[in-house]
């Protein structure tokens, strides 16, 4: 007899184990990181001086949970002075995904031009509403870095958010 019949259902059963990712949890693996299950914190800012410089904040996230995955580019949405405007990513740039097991951390950055004081085409910031992608919660932090300049075309703030970067091994 050949061993050909027996042979197909081993490496059918092969595949199939394989194919499982062994996480064995909740099913969570692949759900995105939330607010709430990993903690973000605004650290030490390179804050632009004068008019025309600029700054850069790190936001930091460290996950206090399940394993997550931080998919696509952060939310940060600046306001102040009756005013609300989102931040983009940079032309071009592509964000990567991570994924973060219990303890991991990852950071972005919020880079921006700062604007004169009272300037009509400059954001009065006061606070930075930050939401990660897949995800509606939010946290706010306060804006403590000046007026972010406005684009020279008018079509919002001069700043835009990094994609995420792994920190650590």
């Amino acid at each position: 007899m050949r061993a050909l019949p027996l042979t197909v259902p081993v490496l059918a059963a092969a595949l199939l184990l394989t194919a499982c990712d062994g996480g064995g949890g909740d099913g969570k693996s692949g759900s995105a990181c939330e607010i709430g299950e990993v903690s973000v914190q605004i650290g030490s800012a390179s804050v632009a001086p004068a008019a025309g410089d600029t700054g850069e904040i790190p936001v930091s996230i460290t996950n206090q949970s399940a394993a997550c995955t931080l998919d696509r580019f952060p939310s940060a949405v600046l306001s102040g002075g009756g005013k609300e405007a989102t931040v983009p990513a940079p032309k071009g740039a592509k964000a990567q995904k991570l994924k973060l097991a219990k303890g991991d951390s990852a950071s972005f950055s919020i880079s921006y031009v700062r604007g004169a004081d009272g300037a009509e085409n400059a954001l009065a910031a006061q606070t930075v509403k930050i939401t990660l992608p897949g995800t509606d919660t939010s946290r706010s932090f306060p804006w403590k870095y000046g007026p972010i300049a406005g684009k020279a075309d008018g079509s919002g703030p001069d700043a835009s958010v990094s994609a995420f970067q792994q920190v650590g091994d």
